[in-house]
């Protein structure tokens, strides 16, 4: 194990919205270093939901992150022989860390389109507490509960 943990970096404000939220958004979208082609398509994703909503794109993705983002999750501790599977409270910053990865998988899982639509689509799905990712959210919820007589072995 580390002795310290790293500080945290802090995250610039996109250009457009000014929201650190779409910011680290784009980071995690881009692959292969191509990092315009990230701006653009999260910015078309954006002007998307802003079509079909008519309400500010940055609010309706914050909506989306906090639908998505899970309160409990489980983490394997090791108690003697046996690896119990203890249910946790996730921290603020871990709990938008999945919630943006979860949508994240769950655009690039839907089904044809270009991304910017099926990203659109999952945070609107989102915001509406439906979709793949709520889903994954609720899987984790379920987890959670079910090893609910675990908890006593917190970390």
């Amino acid at each position: 194990m580390r002795r310290t943990k790293p500080e945290k970096r802090e995250v610039a404000p996109d250009v457009k919205y000014q929201s650190i939220v779409v910011a680290s958004l784009i980071q995690r979208l881009f692959r292969r270093g191509k990092k315009s082609t990230a701006v653009s398509v999260m910015y078309d994703a954006l002007d998307i939901v802003q079509e079909r909503t008519g309400k500010n794109p940055a609010e309706v993705l914050d909506q989306a992150l906090k639908n998505v983002g899970p309160i409990m999750e489980v983490r394997p501790r090791r108690v003697g022989g046996a690896t119990y599977q203890v249910p946790m409270e996730v921290p603020s910053f871990r709990r938008m860390t999945l919630a943006m990865r979860w949508i994240l998988d769950a655009s690039r899982a839907r089904a044809g389109k270009s991304f910017a639509e099926k990203l659109s689509g999952e945070v609107l799905d989102a915001a509406n507490n439906q979709g793949a990712a709520v889903r994954k959210r609720e899987e984790t919820h379920k987890m959670a509960e079910a090893n609910r007589a675990f908890s006593h072995y917190r970390l």
